[in-house]
Parts: structure tokens; C-alpha cells; sequence
């Protein structure tokens, strides 16, 4: 038959559209393997309470993707939104092309990662294992040290860079 679509051929429309409507939070993951790399994140979520796991898909098309593979340790960084624009920093340009922590305040902590000092919330996760999610890569991490916040609701959210053009595709 022509023209009729592949009964067993699956039908993503309902799921894009289901999660196009959603306004995860957005989170900064750097590393360092040599030098510091980084990028906006929004595949990140508790993976485990007991014991304590968190998962991070990384794209394998940006840098912080590649460092992350000769990296032992990821820091994953909640901002508020009033630091949106680090958040667009990290979401739209590439380490390929551009220092992104020569634009910003960082330090280095634990395992040698780099901390931004504008996040109101961070962990370091030792990397425990990978996984192949498709065109992203999981990082499960086991969190090792971190710095959190109380009392601040404004997280920046998908709605918040939903209009940035990434440094690389997805």
C-alpha cells in the first residue's frame, strides 16, 4: 500500500508534545579534564534517594560532553533567576569556541572541578557509571560534597532559556 503510514512504526507526536509543555528546571554541569568545561543541562534528575544517585544526560555533541569522558567527578549548579544570564552563557556558546569561564566567577572545588560562585545551590557527584540514553550520554553520579540553598522558589526553568540558540545542536 502507498501512502498509509507504518502500523509498527511509532508515533512520538503525543510525547513531543506532552514534554514541550513542561518547564523542567535547567541546571549548569562542569567538569574539568585539563581544562574547566561546562554546559546548560535540562535531562538532570534524582535518580536514587538510598543511596543518594543524581543522572545527567550530556549531549554528545558539546565539549563538556567530551571532557566529561576523561573526567572522574561532574558539579551540577541550580541558579536562580536572577543569574539567567549565566545560564545563557553556558547555553549558548561552546567551549569549542569560546572561554565561558573567562566570562564568569568560579573557583575550583572538590576534585578540582569548577564551582560558579553565582549558583544558589551545587554538588559535585563522583561519576559511577555511563549510560547510552541515545543522543545523549547518562552520567549517574554519587554526590561527594555541595553547598545548598534555603528558601529561594526561582529556579531558572526551560521557560527562562527556552529561546536560546545552543552552542551546538542537540
Amino acid at each position: 500500500m502507498t501512502g498509509t503510514a507504518d502500523a509498527s512504526a511509532p508515533d512520538s507526536e503525543p510525547f513531543e508534545t506532552m514534554v514541550s509543555e513542561l518547564d523542567y528546571p535547567m541546571f549548569v554541569v562542569t567538569t574539568r579534564a585539563g581544562t574547566p568545561a561546562g554546559c546548560l543541562v535540562g535531562f538532570a534528575s534524582q535518580a536514587s534517594i538510598d543511596p543518594p544517585r543524581f543522572l545527567v544526560g550530556l549531549s554528545r555533541r558539546n565539549a563538556t560532553f567530551r571532557a566529561a569522558q576523561g573526567a572522574s567527578h561532574l558539579a551540577v549548579h541550580l541558579l536562580s533567576r536572577e543569574n539567567v544570564d549565566l545560564a545563557r552563557l553556558f547555553g549558548s556558546e561552546t567551549g569549542d569556541r569560546t572561554d565561558k569561564f573567562a566570562r564568569c566567577a568560579w573557583h575550583d572545588g572538590p576534585a578540582g572541578i569548577p564551582i560558579l560562585d553565582d549558583a544558589a545551590a551545587w554538588f559535585v557527584g563522583e561519576i559511577r557509571d555511563r549510560f547510552d540514553l541515545g543522543d545523549h550520554v547518562g552520567h549517574l553520579l554519587e554526590p561527594v560534597a555541595g553547598q545548598a540553598s534555603v528558601g529561594i522558589q526561582q529556579w531558572v526553568s526551560f521557560a527562562d532559556v527556552r529561546d536560546v540558540e545552543p552552542g551546538h545542536p542537540a
